[in-house]
């Protein structure tokens, strides 16, 4: 995982290759801009999915884990917290190729607030729960950078 403010999100090219055209995009452009929905950028390599959704309670979320993608994920509007977990205490249900995902519980490292000021990196294989309501469930507009391995 990776956390930190949007604006040292330069600081973590030359990662991965495909890391580095994402942050160059994040960069470059106005994330406000971004129409609902995927906007590809390099292909299936790198795209983003812009959206609004609910926050939940924390009693009422699972861990997500991917195995080809890690996520970028930034708020544009409102705040979340994502909760990352530990990978040796994970227990995942069924992977599901189609989506790139599989949920299930884990044990939490890291309780990180969201918002449009900052960021989170969680990569492949690392268990995650974003979308947990920093007090209320409310209304966010998010974009989550999908970065191939």
């Amino acid at each position: 995982m990776i956390y930190d403010k949007l604006s040292n999100i330069g600081s973590y090219k030359g990662l991965n290759k495909n890391l580095d055209i994402a942050i160059a995009y994040i960069t470059s452009h106005n994330l406000q801009e971004l129409p609902s929905g995927k906007t590809l950028i390099d292909g299936e390599n790198v795209y983003v999915n812009c959206m609004e959704c609910e926050t939940a309670l924390l009693s009422s979320k699972e861990y997500e884990m991917h195995q080809e993608y890690m996520d970028i994920q930034i708020d544009l509007q409102g705040a979340e917290r994502v909760i990352t977990g530990d990978c040796s205490s994970m227990e995942m249900g069924q992977y599901n190729a189609d989506r790139d995902c599989c949920f299930g519980q884990s044990t939490a490292l890291a309780d990180c607030t969201i918002g449009p000021e900052n960021f989170i990196i969680c990569m492949v294989g690392e268990p995650h729960m974003p979308g947990v309501a920093l007090k209320n469930p409310e209304t966010i507009k998010k974009c989550v950078f999908k970065v191939h391995k």
